[in-house]
C-alpha cells in the first residue's frame, strides 16, 4: 500500500444508562500513516447529529419563521382589503359614475308603429345606429347582434330587445326599413323619423352622423357615422358601448355579468 494510505476503524463504547433504545455510541475516527500526521482525530456521531438539528432551526431561524408568517397575514389582509375596496367602487360607478348616453326621442317602428325612450324600460336593450345602404359594417354589426341574441336567449329567454336608429331618414322609410331587416334577426325593431327627430336621438346618445339635411331620397351617397352598439339596462341607463373590435363571445360574457349584477342589487333580472 502506498504510504500516504490511511487506515479507518470504527470504535464502540457502551452507551451511558437512560439512553434510550440506543445501544451504542460509535466514534470514527482517522489514524493517519506515521510518515503523514501522526496521531489520530476523532469525532462522534451524536455529536454531529446533534450539531446538525440545532443548524436548522436556530432562534434566528425562528425569527424569520415568525416574521414572514407575521408579514404574510398583513399582507393577504391588505390584499382583502383593495378588492372590498375596488367592489365597492365598482357599485358606486353603476349608480353614479356612468357615462350621460341616452335620452328623450319619440321614433317610428318598421311596422309604423310609435316608440319612445320608455319603450326601452323593463328590458336589456342593444342599442345600433346606421342606415340600410351601409354596403358591409351596419350588416355585420346587424349579424353580430343576432349571433348575440340567440346565444343569450338560450339562458335568460326574452329578456332582451334590439334596436335598429338610421342615421338616414331621408332613403330609410318605413317600407325600406321592413325589406331591410328581412335579412337579420326576427326581433331587431328598426326606427326611423324626421331628420330633426333623428338628429336629437343621435346628439342623446352620443352618436356622430354625416348625412346632411337637405339628402335626396334617392341619392347615392354613403353616411359617415359612429359604430357601436349600446347596451341599455332596464332602467333606461347606459352600461356600456360594444365596438367593432367586441367578439359576440365577449359580448355575450359582459350582458351575463352585467344582469348578475343588476341582480344581486335590484332582486330581478329586469
Amino acid at each position: 500500500m502506498s504510504k500516504l494510505s490511511s487506515t479507518y476503524f470504527r470504535s464502540s463504547r457502551p452507551c451511558l444508562p437512560g439512553r434510550g433504545i440506543q445501544c451504542q455510541r460509535q466514534s470514527i475516527c482517522l489514524r493517519h500513516n506515521k510518515t503523514t500526521s501522526p496521531g489520530r482525530r476523532c469525532f462522534t456521531s451524536g455529536a454531529r447529529d446533534r450539531a446538525s438539528t440545532v443548524g436548522v432551526f436556530t432562534p434566528k431561524a425562528a425569527a424569520l419563521f415568525v416574521a414572514t408568517g407575521a408579514g404574510l397575514f398583513y399582507y393577504f389582509r391588505y390584499e382583502k382589503q383593495k378588492l372590498l375596496e375596488q367592489r365597492q367602487k365598482e357599485l358606486e360607478s353603476r349608480s353614479v359614475g356612468r357615462a350621460h348616453v341616452g335620452g328623450p326621442f319619440t321614433l317610428t317602428t318598421h311596422e309604423d308603429k310609435p316608440f319612445s325612450d320608455k319603450d326601452l324600460l323593463g328590458k336589456w336593450n342593444f342599442v345600433y345606429f346606421g342606415f340600410t345602404n351601409c354596403p358591409d359594417i351596419c350588416p355585420a354589426e346587424l349579424d353580430k347582434i343576432g349571433s348575440v341574441l340567440t346565444s343569450l336567449e338560450k339562458d335568460y329567454g326574452t329578456l332582451f330587445q334590439p334596436v335598429f336608429i338610421s342615421v338616414d331618414p331621408a332613403r330609410d322609410s318605413i317600407s325600406q326599413m321592413k325589406t331591410y331587416l328581412m335579412d337579420f334577426h326576427p326581433r331587431i325593431i328598426g326606427l326611423t323619423g324626421d331628420y330633426a327627430t333623428v338628429k336629437s336621438t343621435c346628439k342623446a346618445y352620443r352618436v356622430y352622423f354625416s348625412t346632411p339635411p337637405d339628402a335626396d331620397p334617392k341619392g347615392d351617397y354613403l353616411v359617415d357615422h359612429s359604430i357601436y352598439v349600446y347596451l341599455m339596462d332596464p332602467n333606461g341607463q347606459f352600461v356600456e358601448a360594444f365596438g367593432q373590435s367586441s367578439t359576440p363571445d365577449e359580448v355575450v360574457e359582459r350582458v351575463k355579468k352585467e344582469i348578475s349584477e343588476f341582480e344581486k342589487e335590484t332582486g330581478r333580472k329586469v
